[in-house]
């Protein structure tokens, strides 16, 4: 058990939180895997669409969580995949449900805190290939679900080892700051597009929600408490938050766990962060006073370098290769 400061150091002309958080997403170039995707039939009569990286041989296999209204295309998932790669480690992206391009058959969704499509891909691909080494990796929402799955099942994991990063330990916290500053601006961004995924999915069906109501909406605190709760069966947005949020669940995690998150996250506060009490013997919290959410980009305007695949595929690396 160990939280320290990491070693990264942002570039001099990428400093502040939301450049770091910004410039990859506007800037960065990284070339387009080529996927092949899987649709994982469900047992409730959904799907789920997975896209898998493979370079070559059958080495160990990483999973991937992307974050809220993310994808296999992702920028922060294109550059893991490719430097897992570099180092002959295969992927395997799972998106959530109504991510993949399509909308999913259901009235639920993805939240948080669901854990169990994680499980089913999980031990899906562990009963295809029982004698591959499994590691994880949830950036953002993706990283509380992977956290939240790891304490729930700490006695049974099928991991050698995961990571987390840019993780919104606490959601009433994080739906809190959402809500001041330049903040709003990633806040509306997500909300519309979360929006937008109703208005397709409800297209030509009737909704469970009323959707008039629903355009109107403009903060994570409403939207979570009239659409994202009832939707998945809590009594409202403080009991979803409430049990949904990781930090309570850091405690019991028994995996190989490295977390990496920046202070200066414009999407949370400090006030997230855990104390050392809180955290299991295996996991390893690294703290960067910069970095700004799934940022960490280090090297010059020119040959910009991004520290964060780096630090996760070398972690990963170590741990299913030993």
């Amino acid at each position: 058990m160990s939280i320290i400061e990491s070693e990264f150091r942002p570039a001099i002309w990428c400093r502040g939180p939301h450049v770091q958080t910004l410039w990859p997403h506007f800037f960065r170039f990284v070339p387009r895997p080529v996927y092949r995707r899987e649709r994982l039939e469900l047992d409730d009569g959904d799907f789920l669409d997975l896209d898998w990286f493979e370079p070559g041989g059958d080495g160990p296999l990483v999973l991937v969580l992307h974050g809220l209204e993310g994808c296999s295309r992702s920028h922060y998932v294109r550059g893991l995949v490719a430097a897992l790669a570099q180092r002959n480690i295969r992927t395997v992206v799972m998106h959530h449900r109504g991510c993949s391009g399509e909308p999913n058959r259901l009235n639920r969704s993805y939240h948080a805190g669901e854990t169990g499509d994680f499980d089913t891909v999980l031990n899906r691909v562990h009963e295809r290939e029982p004698d591959t080494r499994l590691g994880a990796v949830g950036f953002s929402l993706g990283g509380n679900m992977l956290l939240k799955w790891l304490g729930e099942n700490a006695d049974t994991s099928l991991l050698s080892a995961a990571v987390a990063v840019s993780v919104p330990f606490l959601l009433a916290e994080g739906a809190r700051r959402m809500q001041r500053g330049f903040s709003r601006i990633y806040q509306w961004r997500l909300i519309k597009q979360m929006k937008q995924s109703l208005t397709r999915k409800y297209a030509n069906r009737q909704a469970p929600v009323d959707m008039q109501r629903v355009r109107g909406l403009d903060n994570f605190w409403t939207f979570d408490d009239q659409v994202t709760a009832p939707l998945h069966n809590f009594s409202g947005v403080d009991d979803y938050y409430a049990r949904s949020s990781s930090r309570q669940f850091l405690g019991t995690i028994g995996t190989d766990t490295l977390i990496v998150h920046a202070s200066d996250d414009p999407l949370m506060t400090r006030a997230v962060l855990p104390q050392e009490h809180e955290l299991s013997g295996k996991i390893h919290l690294e703290i960067s006073p910069r970095g700004g959410h799934v940022g960490f980009v280090a090297g010059r305007p020119w040959r910009p370098r991004y520290w964060l695949d780096e630090r996760v595929a070398n972690y990963l690396s170590g741990k299913l290769k030993a």
